[in-house]
């Protein structure tokens, strides 16, 4: 598990199983103490194993730019954090 300081938040990476899956997601911790919220990542794959998830949800936690204000972690406009679906704009 990691995590990362922003303003006002701190975000934990981490890995849940729903059923026999495992699902990658960010929690946001308020630094008032209060309730953190929880944002699944990758949402469109499950992973089979606890471990595969976790590193998906690191790798998602090293691409937020910034918190909105409900905690919620902000990406660049269309990441999916998916290599696969990548492409080359070096060659426009």
């Amino acid at each position: 598990m990691a995590q990362r300081e922003f303003p006002g938040f701190t975000l934990k990476s981490s890995a849940i199983r729903e059923g026999s899956r495992y699902t990658a997601l960010i929690a946001s911790h308020p630094a008032d103490g209060s309730f953190p919220s929880y944002f699944a990542v990758y949402e469109n794959r499950s992973f089979r194993y606890e471990d595969s998830a976790a590193e998906a949800a690191e790798k998602a936690l090293g691409l937020v730019l910034g918190v909105d204000d409900d905690g919620a972690p902000a990406f660049a406009e269309g990441e999916t954090g998916f290599d696969d679906d990548r492409t080359d704009d070096a060659d426009d």
